[in-house]
């Protein structure tokens, strides 16, 4: 009996070990090949700590002396504290990523062990360093971090028109090759004037429903969301028109039908984002009897809706990849460095003029191939990548936040008039 007790324990530690074995391997393979997709969690967890914290910092703030001597002379509420644990890890988020951008300028090959090293390994250590530069912002003294605030505001306005530019060049190459699959079959023609015709049809529904949430009867005239409404459509029709001038160069409705989609979008964005108790708000009205976990659910998908801009803006780096010789022409083109017939070829000549069993051919053609892996060049520039996870770190600092407004309510995202101007200034930036 104390045998087979023995025995059937052992088992069960040798399974326990071999299950936690197999999980960490798979779990660092899947890092090393999916390394986005983790520094993505990392950055989404920074964002899930930042929106604890800003409803419940209060007991942690209090007792860091260097942060309560901005409270002098007056009552700090719980939204002052909330904001000084948003912009901490904000700022420890934005020195990581930054810091990971300036360590990665330049790596251009698959095979350079910055790459390795730093973007797809050792992922353990990169995860204390993460830690250690969450927590070194609640060290800085308050004017530091207030300066960082400021900075902020412009790192924001530069993570919105890095959207903007992608999802302008996005439209564009999706008409070229629509058009040009249009020579061989007119098909693709007509989804493209089906596409066309529903995004143009989405503007007008969107206006409709403003018109109808922010100018609500018995509100008076509400003649700023009136004003903003009607002028993001005449931006729509104004650049939709000049589209299709001869001296638009690659002129199309297309790209303008999305951009209308997305102006009209941004518009929404702004609207909505005005105060709850403003009278000409109904929808925000609306949203006031809605229940907790609704307002839950709708934060958390603003959240991730963040998190998955940045992941494609970051991954998207042809339009910011400036190539000046030859081998970078090959590099962006997506061509090895190295030939691998040539490789083949030449191993073939020594392998021929080599005494018989002295060279293992299978050996020299997995070292040819490594060869060949390690000089591809990668596919998305890594110190962009950590860029633009930077300026998003930015970004998710003001939506806690309201753009640097103490009055920003706990259970509210991004609302207050900071908000609504911001959003509508990169909505005329978009249709320039």
């Amino acid at each position: 009996m104390f045998v087979a007790t023995y025995l059937g324990s052992c088992a069960a530690n040798m399974a326990g070990y071999c299950a936690c074995w197999t999980c960490t391997n798979v779990s660092q393979a899947c890092m090393k090949r999916s390394a986005r997709v983790a520094y993505s969690f990392l950055f989404f967890l920074a964002i899930v700590i930042s929106w604890i914290m800003r409803d419940f910092a209060r007991p942690l703030i209090e007792k860091i002396p260097w942060i309560m001597r901005a409270a002098t002379g007056f009552e700090p509420s719980d939204k002052w504290f909330g904001q000084q644990a948003v912009y901490r890890i904000s700022m420890g988020n934005f020195l990581f990523f930054g810091c990971m951008s300036l360590a990665l300028l330049g790596v251009k090959y698959k095979g350079e062990k910055r790459g390795q090293l730093l973007q797809h390994g050792h992922w353990v250590i990169k995860l204390v360093v993460w830690v250690v530069f969450n927590a070194l912002p609640f060290l800085f003294p308050n004017g530091v971090v207030q300066a960082y605030g400021w900075a902020a505001r412009f790192g924001s306005g530069l993570f919105l028109i890095t959207q903007m530019i992608i999802l302008l060049d996005f439209t564009q190459s999706w008409n070229a090759a629509w058009v040009a699959n249009g020579e061989q079959d007119e098909r693709w023609l007509y989804g493209l004037l089906a596409l066309t015709v529903a995004c143009f049809a989405g503007v007008l529904g969107i206006s409709g429903m403003l018109f109808y949430f922010f100018k609500p009867a018995g509100a008076g005239s509400c003649s700023l969301n009136v004003f903003l409404i009607t002028a993001s459509l005449l931006v729509c029709i104004g650049f939709s028109m000049l589209s299709l001038l001869p001296m638009a160069r690659n002129g199309s409705l297309f790209p303008s039908s999305t951009t209308a989609l997305y102006i009209m979008y941004l518009c929404y964005s702004a609207l909505q984002s005005e105060p709850r108790d403003y009278e000409c708000n109904g929808l925000g009205h609306r949203l006031n009897a809605a229940s907790g976990s609704t307002l839950v659910i709708g934060m958390l998908v603003t959240l991730l809706s963040v998190v998955y801009s940045a992941l494609r803006a970051g991954s998207n780096t042809s339009l910011f990849m400036l190539e000046d010789d030859d081998a970078s022409d090959d590099v962006a083109m997506g061509t090895p460095l190295i030939d691998a017939e040539a490789v083949a070829g030449a191993n073939n000549t020594a392998d021929s003029a080599a005494a018989p069993g002295q060279v293992s051919a299978s050996r020299d053609g997995a070292a040819d191939k490594a060869a060949i892996q390690d000089f591809a060049p990668v596919s998305y520039n890594y110190s962009f990548f950590h860029l633009i996870f930077a300026l998003a770190s930015m970004y998710i600092a003001m939506l806690l936040t309201g753009w640097g407004a103490v009055e920003q309510e706990r259970d509210r995202l991004d609302v207050g008039w900071t908000s609504v101007w911001v959003k509508t200034a990169a909505e005329w930036v978009t249709g320039v």
